[in-house]
């Protein structure tokens, strides 16, 4: 793994430690109850500092998944929104084609990232996933796949040694 230069160093030192995140969760056959991936970033994130805002789980719809974010950006007063569920390539994954035209900017090196660290995991399986990320206003928006593996891979490797340096950014 490559070292940090002494700038992003710099950033990441002055960049705030807690995040305030918000946790939406897309399927038409999960709750609050059984969605293993909401909780497991929900806990990742709180082990290292985050405070979680809220969670919910709401059917792979569009205008259900516009309300979530933006309910979650209003009530929550959160700096990162993260989506589990629908960014694969069947007829009711919609997550990316509804969240994407609300991105101010995109942060296009992620999905990029994304998917090298899901092919040395899972290998050519990983083409089939459209993770993505941008910006709201500002808010991190990070839509991820609906596997506890893949969240976890996402937090672990990408989310969670960016995120406070990313809310810095954001707030400059």
């Amino acid at each position: 793994m490559r070292k940090e230069g002494p700038t992003t160093k710099a950033h990441k030192d002055r960049a705030p430690k807690a995040a305030r995140v918000a946790v939406v969760t897309l399927s038409d056959s999960r709750n609050i109850a059984d969605d293993e991936s909401g909780k497991l970033i929900g806990d990742l994130l709180r082990q290292v500092g985050h405070t979680v805002v809220s969670h919910t789980v709401i059917p792979d719809e569009g205008a259900q998944l516009v309300r979530a974010v933006d309910g979650a950006k209003r009530a929550g007063g959160c700096d990162a929104i993260i989506t589990t569920g629908g960014t694969g390539i069947g007829p009711r994954d919609i997550t990316v084609e509804t969240l994407r035209p609300m991105f101010e900017t995109e942060l296009t090196a992620f999905g990029t990232l994304f998917a090298t660290l899901s092919y040395a995991e899972i290998g050519s399986a990983a083409l089939l996933s459209r993770a993505t990320a941008g910006i709201i206003g500002r808010t991190v928006v990070f839509c991820l796949p609906g596997s506890p593996g893949a969240c976890r891979l996402a937090l672990e490797r990408l989310i969670l040694p960016e995120l406070g340096h990313i809310v810095h950014h954001m707030n400059k």
